[in-house]
């Protein structure tokens, strides 16, 4: 598998190494072994699964205090622009993004770690996006902020977008009180 850095740290794309013949293809989704290497998670204790049309924002969303996630997201069926963003109030990247076109035809995975916010936008008529999670859901520890704002400066390649009622209403950075914000971990 080959490892793209973004341009936040810890933040990576995964390539994973595809054996395709005319049967069809095969690859390794994980590898404890091979992300343990890389200094990848190796304990997943959630997997999630959503389908969305054409046009669907999903996020921007995060989990803190209480069990924050990291997630590796993978695109099994169409395409997704799918994007973190740096929300520890202490790191050099903060408000920062990294935005990856994750497909089923590229095969790429995003590990996004604990501390980042996580939103894609379906790009294909229909996208089916797995998450593995390095921690539980927890509804009382999710938050939300705002896709659009201006100080994160994201390009969204569709001018308009669907998002549930949450997702509309959701702050903006600068209204997220600094110590509702997540902190680097030693």
């Amino acid at each position: 598998m080959k490892i793209l850095q973004t341009r936040l740290p810890g933040c990576v794309a995964i390539e994973p190494d595809v054996h395709a013949d005319a049967r069809g293809f095969f690859f390794e989704a994980w590898n404890a072994a091979r992300f343990a290497a890389h200094g990848l998670p190796t304990q997943f204790v959630q997997h999630n699964v959503s389908r969305s049309r054409r046009g669907v924002l999903r996020g921007l969303h995060y989990q803190w205090p209480e069990h924050p996630q990291g997630k590796l997201v993978t695109v099994l069926e169409g395409e997704v622009y799918d994007v973190a963003v740096d929300l520890r109030r202490d790191s050099p990247t903060f408000g920062q993004h990294a935005a990856v076109i994750l497909s089923a035809e590229n095969r790429r995975q995003l590990w996004i770690p604990e501390g980042f916010a996580h939103g894609f936008l379906a790009l294909s008529e229909t996208a089916l996006v797995s998450y593995m999670c390095t921690a539980p859901y927890d509804r009382a520890s999710e938050n939300a902020l705002r896709w659009d704002d201006p100080q994160l400066a994201i390009d969204w390649p569709l001018a308009e977008v669907r998002l549930s009622d949450k997702d509309a209403a959701a702050p903006f950075l600068d209204a997220i009180p600094r110590e509702r914000l997540p902190r680097c971990r030693p």
